[in-house]
Parts: C-alpha cells; structure tokens; sequence
C-alpha cells in the first residue's frame, strides 16, 4: 500500500478489455442544441452488460476547431463486439441527432487510430431520406444530405472505427459518502480534460460497481466493496473507516489514453478531504487483457 499524503493507493491494477469504439462530432447553430442532441444520443450507454452499446459525452468542441463553425460536442459510442457498433451507432444519430433541430454530424475519428470504416450507406440514416438523399462534399468531406422538414442533414458517407480499450477503472474510497462522491467527480472533471476518452456512467460516476457473472448469467453488484454489506460479507475488501465507494470508468481510442486518464484521476482526487483510499477492480484476468498498475501510473 503507497501512502499519498493521507490516502492511501493500494499496489494493485485496473483490468480493461478491447472495445470498438466509433468517435462522432455533434455541431448545431449553438452550444444549447449540440449539448442537447448528444446527451440524447449517449443515453442507455453506461454499459455493455444491458445497454446496446456503451457511450459518452468525451468533450465540447469551439466553433473554430469544427469543420462547419458551429460548436459541437463530440460523442463516443463502443462495444466489445463490432456488429453492435455497426448496429447502434447509426440508430443513435438516426434518433437522436438527425431529429434535432439545426444539427450535424461528422466523422472525428483520428485516422491514424482507424481500424475500419463504417459505411453510412444503407443505415436507418440514409434510407430515412426515401431517396431524397443527395451525395456531394462539404467542407472538404465527402457527405450525405438528408432532407428534414428543418432543412438538410449533413452526415458523412462513412465513419471511422477505431479497436479501443474499456474497462479502465478507479474505485474511490470516502469517510463518509460526501467524500468519496466528492473525490469521484474531482476525478471525472480530470478526465474530461484528456483527449481521446469518456466516461460512460451518469455524470461520470458509478455507484454500482459490479463484478462479472457469479451468481447469475450477468454482471451484478461487486459486494466486497459495498460498504453497507461489509459486516455479513466474509472477504470484503472495505477497510475500517470506510462509508462509501465510488467507480469512475474509462474508456479510449487506446491504452496510453485511458493510463493518461487514470493518471490525472488520481492526481485530482486525492486533494479531496475524507478521502481515505483509491483502488481499482480486477478479476483475475477474466474480463479482460489489459492490466493498468495504479503505481506504475504515477
């Protein structure tokens, strides 16, 4: 155990797994109906385990940095399985960005991380213009545009995939409730701050940690670090002093995006007062490949 002015950092490590993971800027007339339409289209993405896919708000974007001069807010949408991508992703612009007024969606995968493209071509958001469509380039891509009652819908003829990394997590352990929510969002607001990432819980945070299938054919809750339960729980992994225990899950276009995140996680938390340790859920190797050290982070 690492002691980091009063809390401690316990020597273990994050296990994360591979995701496909499409990137998808959101730009509208301002800030107010950009913002709308993306929370919209990450909505039921906190999981895989239930959710069609996982998604998240990943940051906002000025008017100068978008292709059409409008602000924006850039969405991610993943899933360990790519035909899930391929699936929910076009549903969720489908639904809840070509439905809004005066928005647009672009492409903002890197293409140095794509690893596939998706074509928009024959998805619920080309045959929703009944073959009004028109094909044509605009600020410099090459795009559909889908006739609206609102006016035209500019989407790109494809989206770039990239084989990312979820799963990265940090468990945050407080005196009292207040504390561990407190250094919980300490964190998220960190994480924001990294390119290439995103949280996919409510506001960033979980208070449902869970843990792969155990007693049922699914994930449910990691009751070792349920401090209400820590008393009728033989191996519980709640230390004395403890309340309460937060997750906040990261995932990226890669690895070293999601360390990078942790990384600033960590530091922003610990400034947070009753916070008493920050440690992380693995599984053994279970769930995933990837094994993030929380010491090797900092």
């Amino acid at each position: 155990m690492l002691k980091m002015g009063g809390v401690e950092l316990e020597e273990t490590f994050a296990e994360a797994f591979p995701m496909y993971i499409s990137r998808i800027l959101i730009t509208a007339q301002d800030e107010k109906w950009a913002l709308a339409s993306a929370k919209e289209a990450k909505g039921l993405g906190t999981t895989a385990v239930f959710c069609p896919t996982e998604a998240g708000i990943e940051c906002n974007v000025s008017s100068s940095e978008t292709p059409d001069g409008r602000p924006g807010v850039i969405i991610q949408v993943g899933h360990q399985k790519k035909e899930k991508v391929e699936k929910w992703m076009p549903i969720r612009i489908r639904h809840c960005v070509l439905s809004v007024p005066t928005v647009a969606a672009f492409d903002a995968m890197p293409e140095d991380m794509v690893d596939y493209y998706l074509e928009t071509r024959g998805t619920p958001i080309h045959l929703f213009a009944d073959g009004y469509e028109e094909e044509g380039e605009m600020y410099g891509r090459r795009v559909y545009k889908i006739p609206l009652m609102g006016g035209w819908f500019i989407v790109p003829k494809r989206f770039g995939v990239a084989k990312g990394v979820a799963g990265g997590n940090l468990l945050f352990m407080g005196e009292s409730r207040s504390a561990a929510l407190s250094a919980a969002e300490a964190a998220v607001e960190a994480i924001r701050k990294v390119k290439y990432v995103f949280t996919p819980a409510v506001n960033g945070v979980f208070a449902s940690g869970s843990k792969p299938k155990e007693s049922y054919p699914w994930a449910t809750t990691n009751h070792y670090y349920c401090a209400c339960i820590a008393d009728k729980v033989k191996d519980t992994k709640i230390p004395p002093g403890v309340e309460a225990v937060f997750e906040v899950v990261v995932n990226g276009l890669n690895i070293d995006v999601v360390k990078d995140a942790m990384k600033a996680a960590i530091q922003s938390a610990l400034q947070t007062k009753g916070l008493k340790r920050i440690t992380a859920a693995n599984y053994a190797g279970t769930l995933g490949p990837y094994k993030i050290y929380l010491a090797d982070l900092l």
